[in-house]
């Protein structure tokens, strides 16, 4: 008896590795349900001077790839960033509460740029490419107390911006503008499958 075999079974494409540990960019990549592994890329993300947050992104998304990538040259490796742009001030992860709270209140009433970056490497066949998805949003004019308990109840200490949109933090907004809903959680996914495709991962 015969079996119909897939064409993933008789071209599975090369192996794709996400370098980053962020649980939220390893959630969005597990939703295209593709196997991949996940490795930390050893990378200071300490901004350069006077180093925008478009190009801090860009550049940390490029080198996490380029540094998983060369510990696994015949994969596909994807590197991401994020950084929370506020009239050209760069606000990473806060880490700790009282950075969350001073972040917050900065924000308030404020349109602040997301940007995201995403950039794919596959050392063994030359492939590379680095995309940005900037997410435009407008935040609340919150209050002290509004601040406070939403920190308290979402604690989101690891993300750019002190804010999980795809939680309780969407009550902080008056409105989100991009053009991919993926980007503000981390992972543009829209670029991503674009990026993947070309370097020789199969999607579909």
């Amino acid at each position: 008896m015969s079996h119909a075999t897939s064409p993933h079974s008789l071209n599975p494409g090369r192996p794709l590795v996400l370098g980053s540990t962020s649980r939220y960019r390893r959630e969005l990549l597990s939703r295209l349900r593709i196997p991949f592994t996940v490795a930390s890329p050893d990378v200071d993300e300490t901004p350069h001077n006077g180093e925008s947050p478009r190009n801090l992104a860009l550049r940390l998304a490029l080198a996490k790839a380029h540094a998983v990538a060369a510990l696994h040259p015949e994969a596909v490796v994807i590197g991401s960033d994020q950084v929370a742009d506020l009239d050209g001030l760069s606000l990473g992860k806060p880490g700790e509460h009282a950075k969350a709270v001073e972040q917050l209140q900065r924000m308030r009433g404020q349109v602040v740029i997301f940007q995201t970056a995403v950039s794919v490497v596959c050392q063994a066949s030359g492939f590379e490419d680095t995309q940005l998805a900037a997410v435009k949003v407008k935040f609340r004019d919150l209050s002290d107390a509004e601040i406070e308990t939403y920190l308290r109840a979402e604690e989101p200490y690891d993300c750019a911006g002190s804010a999980k949109s795809e939680g309780l933090g969407i009550a902080l907004l008056e409105s989100i503008d991009n053009d991919d809903p993926t980007a503000l959680v981390g992972l543009p996914l829209i670029r991503t499958c674009h990026m993947i495709r070309a370097a020789g991962v199969h999607i579909l």
